[in-house]
């Protein structure tokens, strides 16, 4: 019987509920449903279309919500974590979180946290333009920023969600995830001024009645999907090192093990970096991808976009790996994250469908669950 408590963290993407702002994406006004409800099989036994059990559901509504995160803690998971963006001086997809989550969470046990996602945005999420991965796309959305524009729009973080009482702290400071800091030292000018930029935001928590913040890197070394190619090649880890991160998680086994392959080469190929993210960072906590299917999103996408031989007893194997290595790490928090609840787009979700039923959650439980 398990009795050590866990916090098992699952990424939620919120493109599920109508953003005005990406409307000529999804003109269907219920978000990124429209490009699930076109999947299409590309290759003999591809695992499409994805059908979710629980439906196409509103994710900005809290009863939604509700039900989703009922359902995440009858299996163990006990956090989400919100990637959340901001562009052109602005938020986007926010809905989810401010009216469906935020609600949702009130006198239950679980908790959030935000992961920054701070890429440029380009063609990618528009399913009616034919995406070439071989040639360069066009920026549509900058994912950097200035000093000038993450000083208000972290003080805007730090007064609408880290001071709430539901939001995920480790040693009492909130923590503060950043998908892409190769993008975010491209927008601040450098290493050393997004060294600086991270010490104001620690000093500005302080000041705002905070112990201080966590800040956690999405960890990345070498190129692969959405790895950054804001440095030099080889130049991350240095970078990384001086801006002294607090910890590091993965966001996604694709960034070290690419976007094909079956998936347990793929996973182990990503579980061999933990010890490298772990030297770098000093505090590492494990994470694990339920799979890799970025089809629904390009016509032209077929077999090279693909994980195969997915499935819910390989992602338990991986579960239980990063189990061991918790185990093993008596004092640092024992958090795994997970990639992801609901990322449909990208064939990565826990939420259940109408192939595998409740299974993926089950695998969660089964590691990590009390039972």
């Amino acid at each position: 019987m398990t009795t050590k408590r866990y916090d098992i963290a699952a990424y939620i993407w919120p493109s599920y509920h109508y953003e005005p702002r990406v409307e000529h994406f999804w003109p269907e006004k219920d978000g990124e449903w429209y490009t699930v409800r076109r999947g299409t099989q590309r290759f003999p036994g591809h695992d499409m279309p994805r059908i979710p059990l629980l439906g196409c559901q509103d994710e900005a509504d809290p009863n939604v919500m509700r039900q989703h995160i009922e359902l995440a803690m009858a299996h163990g998971i006990n956090v989400f974590i919100m990637d959340w963006y901001w562009y052109e001086n602005a938020p986007c997809f926010e809905r989810q979180l401010n009216e469906g989550l935020i609600p949702a969470l009130e006198g239950t046990d679980c908790k959030f946290f935000l992961m920054w996602a701070n890429h440029d945005v380009d063609t990618l999420w528009n399913m009616h333009v034919d995406t070439d991965w071989a040639k360069p796309r066009e920026t549509l959305w900058s994912g950097q920023v200035s000093r000038a524009v993450l000083e208000p729009m972290f003080d805007r973080i730090i007064g609408k969600y880290f001071t709430l009482d539901n939001y995920y702290r480790i040693n009492s400071k909130p923590v503060f995830s950043i998908f892409d800091y190769p993008n975010l030292i491209g927008g601040l000018g450098g290493v050393e001024p997004t060294a600086a930029a991270f010490a104001w935001m620690r000093r500005r928590c302080v000041e705002r009645g905070l112990p201080g913040l966590d800040i956690q890197a999405i960890a990345r070394m070498r190129a692969g999907v959405e790895a950054g190619a804001k440095l030099a090649p080889g130049s991350e880890a240095a970078a990384a090192r001086a801006l002294g991160f607090d910890s590091a998680t993965a966001y996604q086994y694709c960034m070290d093990g690419g976007q094909t392959g079956d998936y347990m080469v793929w996973a182990n190929q990503a579980i061999s970096r933990w010890p490298d993210y772990e030297a770098l960072h000093g505090t590492y906590y494990p994470h694990v991808s339920i799979g890799w299917d970025n089809t629904h999103r390009n016509p032209s996408f077929k077999q090279e976009s693909v994980v195969v031989n997915a499935t819910p007893d390989a992602f338990e194997a991986c579960l239980w790996k990063a189990k061991f290595w918790l185990d093993a790490r008596t004092r640092q928090t024992p958090l795994v994250t997970i990639n992801s609840w609901n990322e449909w787009t990208e064939g990565s979700y826990l939420l259940p469908d109408m192939r595998w039923g409740y299974r993926y959650l089950r695998a969660v439980r089964n590691v990590f669950g009390h039972r």
